[in-house]
């Protein structure tokens, strides 16, 4: 298998990526009927029993509004349907056990922090060992399977790459799983990364928008593309809260939750993530490359070999009590490590000054 088959698979995308928007209109010669019997004969490959937890959890509009389960469809009426997409491969899940660290757990959700290195669902090149394979052996099968996935991601609404750290949510049963889903959809869920980049932002505060897809000539990368019309829509609101001259930490805020949506957004503006190596920031990007520094740097990049990334916060309505859940983790030992290092290095090059 190539790399770029391996990265394809588990570089995964995130949020809205994972669900498709369908719409019908009504028939003008259509006798009214119950939405979910209307539904059933459109889309044959959703079990009515789905179908009606999407319209309890508001996935299913009719001319923009909810509507309830028995509700009778009229002639060209506006159908709007929320549903995940399915994935290109499935993969049989074997449960494997695994230390979860687990932020907030109840009967619908739960809120697990990942680690650095975690792949979150099996594909080509990770079939074991993944957080499905661990939450698998957790829950011993019983964690949902979205209308239109297959088995390989059961359980999850949302995803974050590889070595980027932080905060999931998992839904454990399938009206948590829906309502969920359209809460990413409706772009309702709050999102906050800490990011450390290359250089200094100008200006220190701002919002990019800029549709996103892979980058024709290193499909490993996901681009901008400024045309408007090639890609898919993504926004990142950002705000620098600590300069270090050579390198800034950095708070993102998602509208959208695209692939790869904050390191494409911060190399398109010339400012790629520390020790990104996908996107360039894996060398010095800024500041002489004299062997004191170049060793300081050197060292900074053994500390965290990754992209120093962190999903810091996530908040959303909790599916049944309608309660707003926010959670927060802290930044994990490597990246705090390397903030220090590179919070001491400013002092004594001050100092020397």
């Amino acid at each position: 298998m190539s790399e770029e088959q391996e990265y394809l698979d588990t570089e995964a995308e995130q949020g809205e990526d994972l669900y498709l928007h369908y719409s019908f209109t009504v028939d003008k010669r259509q006798t009214p009927i119950r939405i979910d019997k209307f539904l059933m004969d459109k889309m044959q490959q959703v079990t009515r029993n789905k179908l009606q937890n999407g319209i309890r959890a508001g996935s299913v509009l009719v001319d923009g509004k909810a509507i309830k389960p028995n509700y009778k469809i009229k002639p060209q009426e506006l159908i709007e349907i929320v549903l995940p997409q399915a994935p290109t491969d499935a993969y049989k899940v074997e449960p494997e056990e695994m230390d979860l660290n687990i932020v907030y757990e109840d009967a619908d959700v739960m809120v697990i922090n990942k680690p650095a290195g975690l792949v979150v669902h099996p594909g080509l090149g990770n079939k074991s060992g993944t957080l499905v394979n661990g939450l698998a052996h957790y829950f011993q099968h019983v964690l949902p399977i979205k209308a239109g996935n297959n088995n390989d991601r059961p359980g999850l609404v949302h995803r974050i790459d590889k070595d980027t750290t932080g905060l999931l949510v998992i839904a454990k049963n399938e009206y948590a799983m829906t309502h969920l889903a359209k809460q990413f959809f409706d772009h309702s869920v709050t999102r906050e990364y800490t990011a450390l980049v290359w250089g200094d932002l100008e200006p220190a505060e701002g919002r990019i928008e800029g549709n996103l897809a892979r980058n024709p000539s290193n499909r490993m990368q996901m681009i901008v593309f400024e045309d408007g019309i090639t890609g898919k829509e993504a926004v990142t609101n950002y705000k620098t809260m600590e300069s270090f001259y050579y390198t800034s930490l950095v708070n993102c805020i998602l509208e959208t939750g695209r692939t790869h949506q904050i390191r494409a957004h911060m190399t398109y503006l010339g400012h790629p993530l520390f020790s990104d190596a996908r996107y360039g920031g894996d060398k010095i990007l800024k500041g002489t490359v004299f062997t004191k520094y170049k060793q300081f740097v050197d060292n900074c990049f053994k500390i965290c070999p990754r992209q120093a990334l962190h999903a810091r916060t996530l908040g959303f309505e909790h599916p049944v009590t309608g309660e707003r859940l926010n959670f927060e983790c802290p930044i994990p030992d490597d990246f705090e490590q390397l903030i220090d290092k590179w919070r001491k290095y400013l002092i004594s090059r001050k100092i020397e000054e």
